[in-house]
């Protein structure tokens, strides 16, 4: 009988394996390429369908076209903008995103849109070509309003609404979301999900209104008056987001939210928060006995970079604080963020 290897596959296909990750010349990560490969050989032994299968393979290729694309512009921060597609251009609304991606584009941000007609349009517009990116659904009754894109290799298409979510989501620092319908709903809520379930890093989100029209004032009455009264989401989510009618409070809240928080990583159970500038005494105190209900009873502490984010060379010359996060409370982090972020000094 031929030996089998952990996965299942005998050592035959393991060799196999092997030989063809050198034929393609990876050298980093194979361990998680082999991965990739042994799936996808295991798909073969189970009893799925042809549909099952054409699923599988075209979201692996939409994810590797996307990820080929957001790794020319690694280490650029992006704000990903989300709206209907059925805002006209004459409508206000198209004027407001697009003012806010010129001022995102001016900071040296680029603007991520779905590529399509309405709010998309208009982030591109806002942004111009050599600031934007888009990631398109492939719709039979829509087109992408900025063929450009496409022509500049700054765009891709793809067919599933949710590898697109995927990397509209990964890849960006910032969200905007101007009112829309289901489809920006949906993107809405799963943003909130994400970040209040500790599934994306910590990042702003600007739910921006239209003066004197409150589309989202009205979904927050909601949120408050049924949903966190009834105790289906913590008080202290609501921070996750900010609502605002005036572009440059979006702008700002952005761009604060960067000002001396940095990243994070979780080393084991300790999570390290990565800063501009460390905390005086004083300040760190305080961070102790306001957030002492998120943290074990160690508290906050200073540290150094830990030994893993010295093998990985990951951001060694940043300030460093750590505790041990509940990993449940994110409200509270955001807030707890917002309060590095208020210390009084620059560097």
């Amino acid at each position: 009988m031929t030996p089998t290897s952990p996965a299942g596959l005998g050592e035959e296909i393991e060799g196999r394996i092997a030989e063809l990750l050198e034929l393609t010349g990876a050298r980093a990560n194979r361990d998680l390429l082999r991965d990739i490969l042994v799936t996808g050989l295991s798909l073969g032994r189970i009893d799925v369908s042809r549909l099952d299968l054409k699923i599988a393979a075209s979201a692996l290729d939409e994810m590797e076209r996307a990820f080929a694309l957001f790794a020319r512009y690694r280490g650029i921060p992006k704000l990903t903008m989300f709206g209907s597609a059925r805002t006209a251009v004459s409508d206000p609304l198209y004027a407001q995103a697009s003012d806010l991606a010129a001022r995102m584009a001016h900071e040296n941000w680029l603007v991520v849109t779905g590529a399509g007609p309405g709010i998309m349009a208009a982030g591109a517009d806002g942004a111009g070509t050599a600031m934007s990116l888009g990631v398109e659904i492939r719709l039979p009754f829509e087109t992408t309003s900025h063929p450009e894109l496409a022509a500049e290799g700054r765009l891709v298409e793809m067919k599933y609404f949710f590898t697109r979510k995927l990397m509209l989501m990964k890849e960006s620092s910032a969200f905007a979301v101007l009112p829309g319908g289901f489809g920006t709903l949906d993107e809405c809520f799963e943003l909130l999900t994400l970040l209040q379930t500790g599934k994306a890093e910590p990042a702003p989100i600007v739910l921006l209104d239209l003066p004197g029209d409150p589309f989202w004032e009205a979904l927050e009455r909601f949120l408050k008056g049924e949903v966190t009264r009834r105790g289906l989401v913590d008080h202290e989510d609501g921070a996750l987001y900010r609502i605002t009618d005036d572009v440059g409070v979006a702008v700002q809240e952005i761009l604060r939210f960067y000002r001396n928080y940095h990243s994070r990583r979780f080393v084991g159970s300790t999570m390290v928060i990565r800063c501009r500038f460390a905390p005086t005494d004083s300040e760190l105190a305080a961070l102790n006995e306001q957030f002492a209900d998120i943290c074990s009873p160690k508290g906050i502490w200073r540290t150094g970079a830990l030994p893993p984010e010295r093998a990985g060379n990951d951001h060694l010359e940043l300030k460093r604080l750590a505790l041990e996060f509940d990993r449940r409370s994110h409200g509270r982090l955001r807030t707890l963020i917002d309060t590095i972020n208020s210390w009084p000094r620059s560097s």
